[in-house]
Order: C-alpha cells, then structure tokens, then sequence
C-alpha cells in the first residue's frame, strides 16, 4: 500500500502543478501529453485519499480551493527540491577532477587525512589535494575567508565565520611510553607531572597554545625539556623515553594500539572538554567533491577512539 501511495504522490505532483498552471485539466492533459481522464482520475484520487476537495470547477477550467493552494505549493517546492538534488547526483556523477584545499591541524595528518586522502582517491582518482597544516586560530582564519575548503582543527572556538559540520570528543591527555612510572595510573593531574620532563607544542608566532590556557592557573611548576610545532619530533622524543607530551590521541592512535605508548587523561576540565571537528565556511556551500571528503573524514573520526 504505502508504495501505491508513493506512486500516486509522485504522478499527481507534476499533474497538479500542471493543472493549477494552467487553469483546465484538459489544457494540463495536453502540455503533460497524458489524456484528461487520467489526470482527472488522479486529481480524485488524492481529493479522496485528503478528504478535502483541491480544485472549483467553473465554466472556463478549475480553479483552487483554499487547501489546493496550499498543497500545490507543496507539489512544487517537491518538484524543486528535486531538480536540485538531481542537479547535485548530475555533478556527483560526472565528477572525474577538481581541486580541494584542507588545512588541518599537524596530529590529523599523522595517519587520519591521509587514510582518508587514500580511500576518497581510489573512488576519485582525478581529484588533487592542497593540505597544510597550522595552529587552531590559522584554521579557523582559513576556512572564515575562504582560502581553504575544509578545516580539521579543535572545535571549541566561536567564530561568526564558520561552522562546524561534525565534532568528536579529543581530550589533551598525557602521552608516555608505556613502561613510564606513571604509565600504570589511570588518570593524572597536572601536578602528578611535576616531577617530569615534558615536551610541550609551542605555537611558532610566539602566541599562545590551547594547553597554555589551560595550566595557566596552575600552582604546579611543570618542567618542559622540549617545545616544538613539529609533533613528529615530540612523538620521537617520547618514545625515547626522555619525556610526556601532552596531546591528544589524534597523532598518537597507531603507536597506543600497538602498546609502545601509553595516553593518561588529566584531570582538568579544560582540557577534557576539548572536541576536535571538521569546519567549513558559514557564507558559502562546499561543492559536492568537498561535502563528500568531509562526509567520509567525519566518518573516520567517528571510527578513531579518541577519548579515554
């Protein structure tokens, strides 16, 4: 039945819309190159099925009833939006080439964005890429005027600009090798690492970084060993045993998994509220190739354990 339905809905949008356009039914039967008796039947057939009479007859045609005006505005806004979702599958579908820019932050693309850059290249392979990476702010400025399409970046920053398309929780937490002392713990505090060397990301305009704001207010003196904008050189300098970054898991996932790392989270309400999430402009629309890369990197971080 439901079926019926739809095919009955389907058939009676464009015959409505013909007959309100046109003033008769037998002027609609011609333009649609049907006889006037099926589109009659089916005008009947949905006055039966809403229990509302749609159409007036008159010595000149039809004319609409209150509720007619109102369900044939439904039949066109239908019929709109459907050209424009079969324009949209038309570019889908021809889509072989195109060029599209992301800026991210530096632990996404350890692992995450090129994954995903592999996978979206074997079902496009005609498509080129732009990938940078930069601080929060820099993503956020990127994606607000345009200058790239999609940003991965934290998500916790209002910006009139942008909007966030998808977020997962990311947590700072504290990264170690996993026969550190205090790899045994389940959860730090910022003084617990007190008596520990740290690598710290360091924000190379000399301006400050998410976990500056965050220790700000801390009694505890932390002692950084290394700072650095490189997150492969601090994932080198943990797993040498030297020191404990402070980062997400983002950058860190494949080395967690194996167990040669181990990620604490702190207890710091901050740092555990932090979302990581996937930006795009708030002023214009991404092209269908760029609705679907961000479709598939979202997709990813929903697969990624990123939290505790």
């Amino acid at each position: 039945m439901d079926s019926e339905i739809r095919v009955v809905h389907s058939k009676f949008l464009g015959y409505f819309d013909a007959v309100a356009r046109q003033g008769s039914i037998r002027k609609a039967a011609a333009v649609l190159n049907v006889c006037s008796t099926t589109v009659t039947r089916k005008l009947m057939d949905v006055e039966r099925d809403l229990g509302v009479k749609l159409l007036d007859r008159t010595s000149d045609g039809v004319v609409l009833t209150a509720a007619g005006s109102i369900v044939v505005e439904h039949c066109r806004k239908t019929l709109y939006d459907f050209e424009q979702l079969r324009a949209v599958v038309d570019d889908i579908r021809s889509a072989r080439s195109g060029h599209i820019q992301l800026m991210v932050i530096d632990s996404a693309a350890l692992g995450l964005v090129p994954d995903v850059l592999r996978e979206f290249s074997a079902d496009y392979p005609g498509v080129t890429y732009s990938v940078t990476t930069g601080q929060p702010d820099e993503i956020v400025d990127a994606v607000a005027d345009g200058t790239v399409g999609i940003g991965l970046s934290f998500a916790n920053e209002n910006h009139p600009g942008i909007r966030s398309m998808f977020e997962k929780a990311a947590p700072i937490g504290a990264v170690m090798r996993s026969d550190h002392p205090l790899a045994e713990r389940t959860e730090l505090t910022i003084g617990d690492l007190e008596n520990y060397l740290l690598v710290r990301s360091i924000d190379g305009r000399g301006h400050h970084s998410l976990l500056d704001e965050a220790i700000a207010g801390a009694t505890a003196s932390l002692a950084t060993k290394v700072f650095t904008d490189s997150l492969p050189i601090a994932k080198r300098t943990i797993e040498s045993g030297q020191v404990i970054g402070l980062y997400t898991k983002l950058g860190f996932r494949d080395e967690i998994d194996a167990g040669a790392l181990r990620y604490l989270p702190v207890a710091n309400d901050f740092l555990k509220s932090l979302n990581v999430g996937i930006l795009i402009s708030a002023k214009r629309s991404l092209s269908p190739m760029e609705h679907m890369l961000a479709t598939q990197i979202g997709k990813a971080l929903t697969r990624a354990q990123l939290d505790y």
